[in-house]
């Protein structure tokens, strides 16, 4: 491993932007679900896409042609949750199949956090290697930025990207001095320090395709997770793409939007999309007070940084020709934690030894006629492990917590964020999501049995996984990795590596 910044941007000077890595893994005997011998698996996983941002979701002011047609060729789920509303927490669930606070993450990790993704815990990458598939990370990882929390660490055999949000810069509109300056990674090496994001996506891009030629030419089987940083602000579209959307936001979702059919096309023309199995969705929702450089919620209350549905329902669309039917539409509630158990049964893996939340939805992703969730109910926590909300079928169960909000004032523009209403409190309150996905009503005292019921589930994960809202501090919680020590402050000072 090499840290010497110098060395790595002068490499960079020489087209390690768009170049390519290499990778070398054994492929081994498997027993797949799937009708192909090894089915590859792409996750392109955005970066604070609202539910309303895509066209074949209602979205009108842009066009979103390529993941509409995913749509059509496979299955879009209306009430796809994640574990929490923010960045970190959110990726961990996903890459885990755990409640982020099982595994003690909560917010997103800043550059002076010097503590990751326990080395115990199963990615979803480590997972797969086991099965002998080539594994990469494009983009965004968030879990950790120091040398034993990497990527390369957790299950993936390649790496090119950033360790945290693309904000976490010195040119934060708002905090500038507060940051040092932002890492671009190649494996483990530093390559660039605040690099040009307006060519983010599109290297992140290429190299998904140049991975997918490589492997696809190779017969290995592989998995692709390719984490946009964007549309996280700060927004940086490609000239292809700038300023030509009715708002900056429009401008990243198109070019977001390209880069999906780039990698679909790629595996069309290598002949394995009939073998690959493609979801496509978001970490939380939009960041609602970037205005102009936000995205939408399609009328659901709130955005990222709340429990409410605008906050933690997110775009999921899935597509495996052959496996899953075209043009469905799941509207039965499922979550993050179950894709790592719903990928183990597509490809015959065995799940990770240290317990997990999630459940194999493999019924719910080829839209089996009269399935249904894979859990009764799902837990919401937020902040420092308050658990705000339950959700079971077609109920949500708010329990008495603080938010933030805009009450109804615009958002920013230009890149700079209103300010939110941080003192707002809600009751405790049951919604019916299929009649009220708005969360306007509270129908308590109309449906008392569904009340106690969903109260009793929320006794059972604090019990299991704590709440700081009532002091519980949870049976079955695991640590998160040591903190890393600190040996001097680097030259990028403050926050420095």
């Amino acid at each position: 491993m090499a840290w010497d910044l110098a060395h790595g941007m002068n490499m960079l000077r020489q087209g390690l932007l768009i170049g390519c890595l290499a990778v070398h893994c054994d492929v081994l005997l498997a027993a797949p679900l799937s009708d192909s011998a090894e089915p590859n698996i792409v996750i392109v996983f955005m970066d604070d896409m609202g539910w309303g941002d895509l066209s074949c979701q209602g979205q009108s002011l842009w066009q979103t042609p390529h993941m509409d047609g995913l749509a059509e060729e496979g299955v879009r789920f209306t009430r796809f949750y994640v574990s929490q509303p923010v960045c970190s927490a959110s990726r961990a669930s996903l890459l885990t199949g755990c409640y982020a606070n099982r595994l003690s993450f909560s917010g997103a990790l800043g550059p002076s956090v010097r503590w990751g993704l326990a080395p115990e815990e199963t990615t979803i990458g480590e997972m797969l290697q086991e099965r002998g598939y080539a594994t990469a990370l494009l983009g965004k990882w968030h879990l950790g930025h120091l040398p034993p929390y990497l990527p390369m660490r957790h299950g993936f055999d390649e790496y090119f990207g950033l360790p945290y949000s693309n904000d976490m810069w010195r040119f934060h509109p708002e905090s500038p001095n507060a940051w040092a300056p932002l890492p671009l990674f190649r494996g483990e090496e530093i390559v660039d320090l605040d690099p040009d994001q307006t060519t983010l996506t599109r290297a992140l891009t290429l190299r998904a395709v140049d991975f997918i030629n490589r492997k696809a030419a190779a017969k290995e089987p592989f998995f692709l997770y390719l984490a946009h940083p964007m549309p996280h602000v700060p927004l940086h579209a490609s000239l292809p793409f700038a300023g030509r959307g009715p708002i900056p936001y429009a401008d990243i979702v198109r070019e977001l939007d390209w880069s999906v059919g780039q990698v679909l096309a790629a595996l069309d023309r290598t002949g394995v999309a009939q073998d690959t199995l493609v979801l496509v969705t978001s970490d939380n929702g939009p960041w609602l007070s970037y205005g102009e450089h936000a995205g939408t919620t399609g009328g659901l209350r709130e955005g990222k940084g709340t429990t409410f549905e605008g906050g933690v329902r997110v775009p999921a669309i899935v597509r495996f020709p052959g496996r899953i039917p075209a043009g469905q539409v799941v509207d039965a509630p499922l979550m993050t934690i179950d894709v790592l158990p719903t990928l183990a049964e597509v490809v015959g893996a065995e799940l990770p030894e240290l317990p997990l939340d999630g459940r194999s939805a493999w019924d719910l992703f080829r839209a089996k006629p009269g399935a249904r969730s894979p859990q009764e109910f799902y837990g919401l926590w937020y902040r420092n492990n308050d658990l705000e909300a339950v959700i079971s079928g077609r109920w949500k169960l708010h329990l008495p917590h603080k938010y933030r909000s805009l009450e109804g004032r615009p958002g920013g523009r230009g890149g700079i964020p209103s300010k939110y209403n941080y003192g707002l409190s809600t009751p405790l309150a049951l919604y019916d999501l299929v009649a009220d996905p708005g969360e306007r009503s509270d129908v308590s005292d109309q449906n008392p049995e569904v009340l106690a019921r969903m109260l009793a589930h929320a006794d059972d994960l604090r019990t299991r996984l704590g709440d700081n809202l009532t002091k519980t501090k949870g049976s079955e919680r695991r640590a998160h990795g040591k903190p890393v020590p600190k040996v001097n402050a680097g030259p990028g000072g403050k926050g420095s590596l």
